[in-house]
């Protein structure tokens, strides 16, 4: 009996793969577009993202543009013996590198802290307007600044905030106050600095918010409201749990990027005055390598400054998954 019962769940599972693999079959005749659709980006993964990769050796080799990356002789000390860490020594022992390792990492926690919160508060606040054209203009005119180059975006600020032509300094010197050099000292820097990051993008990020409060069942809504709950405790009690695994995800990948950051935005705003506070690793590495052609240097910073955002990134989903939140992967 037990026999013919194993029987009877082998033939039982032999059949759901089979059924399986019809289903996949017939999914694919049926929706050809879609994987034909999904090629490209595969494709454009495997070319331009994975393809380059092999010169990741870079950072442990000598390099000689004459020769290909696997013949490039391995990296060597000063005392002429094979280091294939040598360049990583070299970054570490660069004060410019290690100036802008903190400078990144300061840069970034503060963006982190100020400007994450921004659009969750910015998605809040407009759910709960009413009036459906003023919440449209609200939304556009939030958007419009995450299109505009940091290029424009620095043009603007100085227009504004310039020690000596700016229109703030224009407006305190008329009230008979001093001008305030907010691009010209260092900690004044910073908080222009995190400021015009904010005020580009939490229109844009409220995106991602306002979906996933729009998928809450309004029958929650509903029921709080027979419980006497007010708009704030409503916003408390069910949007933000309803969107929690949203801003649990969204919170994981900007901390895998706690090293990255990019590089358009910081050039455009650094000047000679500010330059020990302004200096990050991507313009570090754009001096380096592009300027001073240390190739092999600036690829070991890359690599370097790779590794420790996975580290990050999967430390996040871990400790999230462990506290019962749903995490990327």
């Amino acid at each position: 009996m037990a026999k013919r019962k194993s029987m009877d769940d082998k033939n039982k599972s032999i059949k759901a793969v089979a059924n399986t693999r019809l289903s996949w079959k017939s999914s694919f005749k049926k929706y050809w577009q879609l994987y034909l659709l999904l090629f490209i980006p595969i494709v454009y993964f495997i070319i331009f993202r994975y393809g380059p990769m092999e010169y990741i050796i870079t950072a442990f080799k000598k390099y000689m543009i004459n020769k290909p990356v696997w013949e490039m002789p391995w990296a060597v000390n000063k005392k002429k013996e094979t280091d294939i860490f040598f360049y990583f020594k070299q970054a570490f022992q660069d004060n410019q590198f290690t100036r802008a390792l903190k400078n990144t990492i300061v840069l970034n926690v503060l963006d982190l802290v100020v400007g994450f919160p921004a659009p969750i508060i910015f998605a809040l606040i407009l759910n709960e307007l009413v009036f459906t054209r003023f919440k449209k203009v609200v939304q556009t005119v939030a958007y419009m600044p995450h299109f505009l180059s940091w290029v424009i975006i620095y043009s603007l600020s100085l227009r504004i905030f310039a020690t000596s032509d700016g229109l703030l300094n224009i407006l305190f010197n008329k009230l008979g106050g001093a001008s305030v050099p907010f691009l010209g000292d260092e900690k004044l820097w910073v908080v222009t600095y995190v400021f015009l990051g904010v005020w580009q993008n939490f229109g844009w990020g409220s995106i991602v918010y306002l979906a996933a409060i729009a998928g809450i069942n309004p029958e929650l809504y509903e029921a709080a409201s027979v419980d006497g709950a007010g708009r704030f405790k409503k916003m408390w009690h069910v949007t933000l749990p309803g969107i929690k695994s949203t801003i649990v995800v969204l919170l994981i990948m900007n901390l895998g990027n706690i090293l990255g950051g990019g590089f358009d935005r910081p050039f455009a705003m650094q000047n000679p005055l500010v330059l020990n506070t302004a200096e990050v690793i991507s313009t570090y590495v754009y001096k380096k390598g592009v300027l001073a052609a240390q190739y092999s240097l600036t690829t070991a910073v890359g690599l370097f400054q790779s590794v420790v955002g996975v580290f990050f990134l999967m430390t996040a989903n871990f400790i999230s998954r462990k506290l019962g939140e749903r995490g990327i992967w």
